[in-house]
């Protein structure tokens, strides 16, 4: 494992662990681009994969997600895995969501959730009781961070099939549950949930996403609901002919309290739609956050961000609210990264067999186009229920890829298509710097060839050494930790960002780098993937390339910071208005248990 030395300015590491229908003038750039950027980051040499590796337990994670017989559809959709680095100590620490069986929950019985430290060595220690974070609810679904009364202190929202919960992070290891005061417990069947400060007053707001309106007492019976059937097969019934349960959006009034804007803002999904996948990210790239939000079996949502604490719903006028022959599609997980390095957030959606992941290129202008088949990211899914998606620089070559987990919705899949079943295997695609992508699934190690029952993934850099690991939370039994080993062979970066005059954990803020004679840009981001969270820190992979020349930093509040010539390979930590400043200087002192909401400060 690496070590990690704090020298007043970064963190480095000591070692590493062991398209077709395009113009003819822009298809022709689009090569000549490409091949200047493959030049400087990847040279003329072979690619050489890292790998990936099942270190779970090594971990010492003993978590495993209660074995759900998968009767009904609240049982088939749970599991979300939680980075959030709680004791601010630079390393990312793992929650867990876990889920009863429909007669435990019947008979008011909970399940425990798990909130595991990291050692800084590749271990983890269960921390659930001390942090009291064990009984979210009756039914935990996924979750957030956000630190919503901007102290420093990261705070964990979790979404429920019953009142959600807000737990407030003490500062000392411990949570605290403020859901009623903070008004933000909603009582519906909530699967995603993302933080951002939409109206710029440096405050995160909430968005969840809310699912059906099911009730433990009004169970719907597969004899007589027909839609509970597919190919013959029996599934769980819903969501299709069964009610949607529209979606929330929280304001945040800085005082510890939340007003519901749903309505006000256009954004409370009055046709009761199935919200899943919910992330907010600047399209357009006007420094507004706008909302996409995953709607399982009927057309997504794209709000845009009107600016003055309203939204218009542009799905279909973007070309993101179906499939690119018009098919609503059961969509899940949703992820975005500017994978063309064009300066524009493109889509990554997964979806239920047949269908395929979705990759939805923006082309500017709020504009969209489907190249799901195109790109070669649509076929290896067609088998496979898609859930958790994730835009990771898996080999540092400075080109985002994809990973997707799977796993279906009945045990009776094993029937229905050669290649897919009930347990799943995870997909890897990597960046062919050309607009397509190459499944090397089979490439990186046997461990994601594994099969399970996966449902949320997060991504991010557990042990520090550069490159980005991954976390898989299964429906059935323990989760996966798997190592990205090799990937820190070339060069990268990583960034830590904290607001000032914007919300302190600097949601939304975008951080663009130039180097090499390329641009690459990503955003500090709540929620995404499948009722999951990725670490916050912000990671560039560099290639060959050893000096960035510039990086800017456009934060929430508008102001705009600009940095140059920065070493590769490092951890820096950025405070608005400050540029460069250690890490520990932006670790926030232990709150005193005395002092109220209304007199914290700002940060």
């Amino acid at each position: 494992m690496c070590g990690l030395v704090i020298d007043g300015s970064f963190r480095e590491r000591s070692g590493p662990h062991t398209a077709g229908g395009w113009s003819f003038v822009f298809c022709w750039a689009l090569i000549a681009f490409t091949c200047v950027c493959s030049s400087h980051f990847s040279g003329q040499a072979p690619r050489e994969l890292p790998r990936l590796t099942d270190v779970t337990r090594q971990s010492g994670i003993q978590f495993s997600h209660v074995v759900i017989p998968q009767s009904y559809i609240p049982e088939e959709i749970s599991g979300g895995v939680i980075l959030i680095d709680y004791d601010r100590d630079g390393w990312p620490d793992i929650y867990f969501t876990n889920s009863p069986t429909l007669e435990m929950a019947m008979a008011g019985k909970k399940v425990k959730s798990a909130l595991y430290h990291n050692n800084h060595d590749g271990t983890f220690t269960d921390v659930t009781d001390k942090a009291g974070v064990g009984y979210p609810c009756l039914w935990p679904m996924g979750g957030a961070v956000g630190d919503y009364n901007n102290d420093g202190w990261p705070d964990l929202y979790v979404t429920c099939f019953g009142r959600n919960t807000l737990y407030r992070n003490n500062g000392d290891g411990t949570f605290t549950d403020v859901t009623i005061e903070a008004g933000v417990g909603d009582t519906r069947m909530s699967l995603g949930a993302a933080f951002a400060d939409y109206d710029g007053d440096g405050w995160p707001d909430l968005f969840v996403s809310n699912y059906l309106g099911f009730q433990l007492s009004d169970l719907p019976n597969i004899r007589n609901f027909p839609l509970c059937h597919f190919r013959g097969i029996a599934l769980p019934c819903g969501p299709n002919g069964l009610p949607g349960a529209g979606d929330t959006l929280y304001h945040n009034n800085g005082d510890g309290t939340f007003t519901d804007m749903s309505k006000a803002a256009g954004v409370d999904d009055p046709h009761e739609f199935y919200g899943m996948g919910v992330i907010w990210v600047d399209f357009n790239n006007n420094g507004r956050p706008d909302l996409y939000v995953a709607n399982d079996g009927t057309q997504n949502f794209l709000y845009r961000n009107d600016g003055n604490g309203h939204f218009t719903e542009v799905g279909f006028d973007s070309g993101t609210a179906l499939s690119g022959d018009g098919a609503a599609q059961g969509s899940m997980g949703v992820a975005v990264a500017d994978f063309l390095h064009t300066g524009w957030f493109s889509i990554a959606v997964t979806n239920l067999m047949d269908e395929g992941t979705t990759l939805y290129e923006n082309r500017g202008a709020l504009q969209f186009r489907d190249i799901s088949f195109l790109s070669g990211i649509a076929p290896p899914s067609l088998p496979y229920v898609g859930w958790g998606i994730g835009f990771l620089d898996f080999d540092n070559d400075g080109w985002p890829d994809v990973f997707a987990a799977n796993g279906h919705l009945t045990p009776n899949a094993d029937a229905l298509v050669p290649g897919g079943g009930y347990l799943e295997p995870a997909l890897l695609y990597l960046n062919e710097h050309n607009g397509k992508f190459r499944n090397i699934s089979k490439e990186v190690g046997p461990a994601i060839q594994t099969r399970q029952l996966s449902r949320g993934v997060a991504f991010g850099d557990l042990d520090n050494d550069g490159d980005i690991d991954i976390v898989i939370e299964n429906l059935a039994g323990p989760p996966m930790i798997l190592r990205n080993d090799g990937g820190n062979r070339k060069n990268w970066v990583t960034f830590e960002l904290a607001g000032t005059k914007s919300n302190r954990l600097a949601l939304g803020a975008r951080v663009k780098i130039t180097a090499g004679g390329f641009s690459q840009i990503d955003e500090v981001r709540s929620g995404g993937s499948y009722l999951s969270q990725n670490d916050l820190r912000v990671h560039f992979g560099l290639g060959n390339i050893q000096l960035i020349d510039l990086v800017e930093v456009r934060w929430p509040s508008g102001h705009v910071e600009t940095i140059k010539n920065l070493a590769a390979n490092h951890f820096y930590t950025i405070e608005e208005g400050r540029g460069i400043v250690s890490f520990e200087s932006i670790r926030p002192k232990q709150r005193a248990n005395s002092v109220s909401e209304t007199e914290l400060p700002p940060w």
